[in-house]
């Protein structure tokens, strides 16, 4: 019993002895990995992950190109020996040009396909998407959305591969991202990567070929390489889902571009679909923010939408509704919070050339106007 005693004693002081001089830690059983090994397991992995999305996605993003005629005004020579008629007139000429302006991503199979409604602005012009097998379409409809910078374009065509859509609202900063699409209008399927930089942002996103600008709240921004012509391509995480839709890059800046959250996409598309499909859409012709109960009390306002901008034109400014007008009422029902209660799903229940009512609070005063909806170009 004694020896069976001493036995387990020395085993003890043998296994604290071996901890202390880290005797256990260099068995070959358990060899250290150097750091670099780590870090070349590491940047495989990455690699293989981009590799893989690019392989199972390409397919789905296309080139948006635009055809326009370009006409030149009448010009006059001077002609010093014709004393009677000293101007010679030279009569304009018009040009047909056709450019790649900007990118897309697929959403149906039968030919729905998401860009940005700048690159699409012009509704002069006709456009075609140039896909990743090289056929051409001719864009057949487009659904422009007027709260936001994005368009639902159709195209004649079947069995074309849907990108899938993820969820924006679970992002975190240092994410992973891969945007894919034509920068410049000229480098078709251009590849780059990089990180969520900054989330819930406000920018300015535009188009050096339309020269049209718009402001974005609470957009997505990252380092991965963004140009112009990149605008309407996707933004993707490592699963190959759609996160954003790449809008804008900073013009102050390198290495800094904006995306717009797929949730938004994701919304349009509900509504698109619940309008039946059809490319009429009411508009208003506003940018407003939401006031909430809480914020009404604190700052002495009411409750319903605050109204950020007047867009030229609009049937809001038809009806004389201003800048800094909070709208409380959208045809009898009150704007609130919930997802019903939006003026942007309040107007989407209606049709364009319906007369609707609003009640406004201006200058602290209580005023009703109607508006006569149109539909959005």
């Amino acid at each position: 019993m004694k020896k069976l005693l001493f036995l387990i004693l020395g085993l003890i002081v043998l296994i604290i002895v071996a901890k202390k001089f880290n005797f256990l830690t260099n068995l070959p059983n358990t060899p250290k990995i150097p750091n670099q090994t780590i870090e070349r397991q590491t940047v495989v992995y990455e690699e293989s992950v981009i590799t893989k999305v690019v392989e199972e996605t390409l397919p789905s993003v296309v080139t948006v190109g635009i055809s326009k005629i370009i006409s030149t005004n009448d010009t006059f020579e001077i002609n010093p020996f014709n004393t009677f008629m000293p101007f010679n007139r030279i009569p304009g000429t018009q040009k047909k040009v056709e450019q790649n302006i900007g990118s897309g991503f697929i959403i149906s199979a039968d030919g729905l396909i998401i860009t940005n409604k700048h690159v699409v602005s012009d509704t002069q012009a006709s456009y075609q998407v140039l896909t990743n097998d090289k056929k051409k379409y001719d864009v057949e409809k487009i659904y422009r959305d007027p709260l936001n910078d994005l368009a639902i374009l159709k195209i004649n065509a079947s069995n074309l591969k849907p990108l899938k859509l993820g969820n924006s609202s679970k992002l975190k900063l240092g994410q992973l991202v891969i945007a894919i699409g034509t920068p410049l209008g000229e480098f078709t399927n251009t590849v780059t990567s990089g990180i969520i930089s900054g989330l819930g942002r406000g920018i300015t996103a535009g188009s050096p070929f339309e020269g049209f600008v718009e402001k974005l709240d609470n957009v997505i921004q990252t380092d991965a390489a963004i140009s112009p012509g990149n605008s309407g391509g996707p933004l993707l995480n490592s699963k190959g889902e759609v996160i954003g839709v790449n809008a804008a890059i900073a013009q102050e800046g390198q290495n800094i571009g904006f995306a717009i959250p797929v949730n938004i996409v994701s919304d349009l598309i509900n509504n698109f679909q619940k309008n039946g499909g059809s490319f009429e859409r009411p508009y208003i012709g506003v940018r407003y923010k939401l006031i909430d109960k809480q914020t009404a009390v604190l700052n002495e306002l009411v409750e319903g939408a605050y109204v950020v901008q007047v867009v030229q034109g609009s049937p809001a400014e038809k009806s004389g509704l201003q800048e800094e007008d909070i709208i409380i009422e959208f045809d009898g029902k009150k704007i609130g919070g919930s997802d019903e209660q939006t003026l942007a799903k309040l107007i989407a229940g209606k049709k364009p050339g319906e007369r609707v009512s609003l009640k406004i609070w201006r200058n602290k005063e209580f005023k009703n106007i109607f508006v006569t909806l149109e539909s959005a170009k």
